[in-house]
């Protein structure tokens, strides 16, 4: 399976929450996809639905493909603690995920692109691997030519809201990956223990 490339308010739709950003076509459709899109009475979905929307919620917000999902998945099931937590705590620690999350890319598919590209560095070292896992005390950093770059820098002009895991050097333009962040800092509307309950059957 490929990643999906098609149109994102259509998504966004299906979970009835804009998982993508600030979306204009959403607000002015923000009920589900299809010709009975806006009929009031839909069926009741199924605890299995519920887990599997949950699932599929998870994956496009973050951009993840089930393979890789499920791998993370495995890795926060052998990690001490809540399954759950531990799985929102390792995807928030993906490299695209912390380039988008310090601004220097106004989306996690823009992100993905900057490091795809290599235009991102861990650790002074030139990283072209979207789904690295980085750990505490981690730098993330533009590479020196590509810090002119339109797309970063009108991503940085728009930055705000820093996150308290994550600390950013605005001089170097740079950021440290200080620790996992506790699933109440991570501002994603997801239900992970759906998630696991899926993933349990």
């Amino acid at each position: 399976m490929a990643r999906y490339t098609g149109p994102r308010t259509k998504i966004a739709r299906k979970f009835k929450e804009p998982i993508f950003g600030p979306d204009k076509s959403f607000e002015r459709k923000n009920y589900p996809p299809g010709q009975h899109g806006q009929s009031k009475r839909r069926a009741k979905m199924s605890e299995y639905g519920i887990q599997l929307q949950e699932k599929q919620k998870a994956k496009y917000t973050y951009g993840i493909l089930e393979r890789q999902f499920r791998k993370i998945f495995e890795k926060a099931s052998k990690k001490r603690g809540i399954t759950g937590q531990n799985l929102m705590k390792l995807i928030e620690s993906r490299l695209d995920n912390v380039v988008y999350r310090l601004g220097i890319a106004p989306t996690r598919a823009a992100a993905r692109q900057l490091v795809n590209h290599r235009h991102i560095t861990v650790n002074g070292n030139i990283n072209n691997i979207p789904s690295a896992m980085l750990v505490p005390g981690d730098i993330v950093a533009v590479r020196e030519r590509s810090k002119s770059l339109e797309v970063i820098t009108n991503s940085l002009n728009g930055r705000s809201n820093p996150y308290s895991w994550l600390e950013w050097d605005s001089s170097m333009l740079s950021g440290k990956f200080m620790n996992y962040p506790e699933r109440e800092d991570i501002p994603e509307n997801i239900n992970e223990q759906a998630i696991v309950e899926l993933y349990s059957k």
